[in-house]
């Protein structure tokens, strides 16, 4: 719909949609009495702009004279300067548009039209109702002319109708101011709440100790960020830990793979329950031990709270309907992203992809605020990483400059997360501590806006895609360390794990 800015040098009111009788003879949505009688009040009391300023826009006039009125009034208040009958007048003649405004005598009779200010608000919020009634009319009649045409693309064409109507929502979503009290006893409920959990962990627990001794478990309403380079485990970590939250903690679980099919992700989450590695998987021959392994923690998998959705090219308007939806009918308490440079934003026109993905992580912090859960999304590094000098585990350590395609990304999350294996740049030990880094994992936690920022390994056993506490037992002789050198393993999936990428393979997820 229309997006309005001041400028004190425009010749004219600002563009609307017009909407003209239909076929039964029907006037648009208005209320000019209405419109007349809240500018009257706006120049007959000084500090009533302010009570309006957040639901009115010139475009929401629907007489043209009244809505170069409302911008010439506007324009005044964004100046700090008084606003009474002179002073429109006067900012009017600068804009050009006083004549078409009425004029003068226009003026003088909507000042003397008002006797108080005291409805004002509830006046404008019909006008303001009108106005989406004509915005959603004149959406309407532009969706069906497409329809009729046999050329346009019927997905294109409700990936724009969902965004238009979803424009519609954002620029009418207000909330009212909210008093603390009640503010603050939902904040003591969430405090006994979280008592009441295993380890005082107030949010959701991911599985790993140590990375929920920082987060406090996944708090909700929050946007958080796992980024990596490509082969560092992304999918295997946000895999293990659904499978943490939905089968250890009996929490459901939502995840949106826009690249890999709903059996593939099923397949990873088999390796990483049964320790099967994932070339078995996939020609069906096992071992005996195997085999028993296998039907014997399967079971594990079977009526867990984990949904999955693999709907490839996956819009922001889409996510948020089956987000919605997944709250509301499953109890989904957690929601994952695989990964966000795949998703777009179908219906809306962007100046660059830096632009788009803005968008997109706006929205999924809008959205995950909304259901008040939280929401992990995956995310790609540039090639800065690759490029970067230095010696030792630290060379390598991606940064939040790092994150590709839009500062936004950093912006927009409340939590930023890096996974780090140095072991992948034939870094095997810390050379400060001594520590052997064959076979771990790094978690870096650069941006936490509402706690501390700090390090920490997990285990990362790459024969099953899997991560898991550094001092959780495993069996050492069927999962060797990798020797020095040696460690291209093969994923679920046939590709090298371990293995460099070349400029190709920029933009594989795992």
């Amino acid at each position: 719909m229309p997006n309005t800015k001041i400028n004190n040098k425009s010749k004219r009111a600002p563009e609307v949609v017009k909407v003209g009788p239909n076929d039964f003879g029907k006037l648009p949505p208005q209320a000019p009495e209405l419109e007349e009688s809240v500018l009257g009040a706006l120049m007959i009391e000084q500090n009533a702009f302010p009570m309006v300023a957040d639901l009115l826009r010139p475009s929401t006039f629907y007489k043209d004279q009244n809505r170069y009125i409302f911008e010439a009034i506007q324009s005044l208040a964004a100046q700090e300067l008084p606003i009474d009958v002179l002073t429109v007048a006067e900012s009017l003649k600068k804009l050009g548009t006083l004549e078409k405004a009425g004029g003068v005598t226009y003026l003088n009779e909507l000042s003397l039209k008002v006797a108080s200010t005291a409805h004002l608000y509830f006046h404008a919020q019909i006008i303001a109702q009108k106005a989406t009634a004509r915005d959603l009319i004149a959406l309407a009649s532009r969706i069906e002319e497409q329809a009729y045409d046999e050329t346009q693309d019927v997905d294109d064409l409700m990936q724009e109708a969902e965004a238009s109507i979803f424009q519609i929502t954002q620029q009418n979503q207000k909330r009212d101011v909210t008093q603390i009290d009640p503010v603050i006893s939902e904040a003591f409920e969430r405090m006994r709440n979280a008592a009441k959990n295993e380890g005082n962990i107030s949010g959701i627990p991911s599985g790993f100790h140590d990375l929920d001794k920082i987060t406090n478990g996944w708090q909700k309403s929050d946007l958080v960020i796992i980024a990596a380079r490509p082969a560092m485990g992304k999918t295997a970590f946000v895999l293990s830990m659904a499978k943490n939250i939905a089968v250890n903690y009996k929490r459901p679980v939502a995840m949106f793979s826009l690249e890999m099919s709903n059996v593939q992700l099923v397949n990873r989450l088999i390796m990483n329950v049964c320790e099967i590695e994932g070339d078995k998987i996939k020609t069906g021959k096992f071992t005996r031990d195997e085999r028993a392994r296998l039907e014997n923690k399967i079971n594990d998998l079977y009526g867990c709270p984990i949904y999955v959705d693999d709907t490839p090219a996956l819009s922001v308007f889409e996510l948020r309907s089956k987000a919605r939806k997944l709250v509301r009918e499953k109890k989904v308490e957690l929601i994952i992203i695989d990964y966000l440079q795949l998703m777009n934003a179908n219906g809306m026109n962007f100046g660059s992809r830096e632009q788009e993905v803005s968008i997109i992580s706006r929205n999924l912090k809008a959205l995950a605020k909304e259901l008040d859960i939280p929401i992990i999304a995956l995310s790609q590094l540039n090639r800065s990483v690759e490029q970067r000098g230095g010696s030792g585990i630290d060379g390598k350590k991606p940064q939040l400059s790092d994150l590709r395609e839009s500062g936004a990304i950093e912006q927009d999350a409340d939590m930023v997360c890096f996974i780090h294996r140095p072991e992948y740049y034939h870094l095997y030990s810390d050379d400060k501590s001594g520590k052997d880094l064959r076979g771990l994992g790094q978690i870096i936690v650069a941006k936490h806006r509402n706690g501390a920022t700090d390090e920490i390994w997990l285990r990362f056993r790459s024969k099953f895609a899997k991560f898991q506490n550094e001092d959780d037992a495993y069996d050492e002789v069927y999962d060797p360390l990798p020797e020095p050198g040696d460690i291209t393993i093969k994923s679920s999936l046939g590709n090298a794990d371990g293995a460099r990428l070349d400029e190709n393979d920029e933009q594989k997820p795992f």
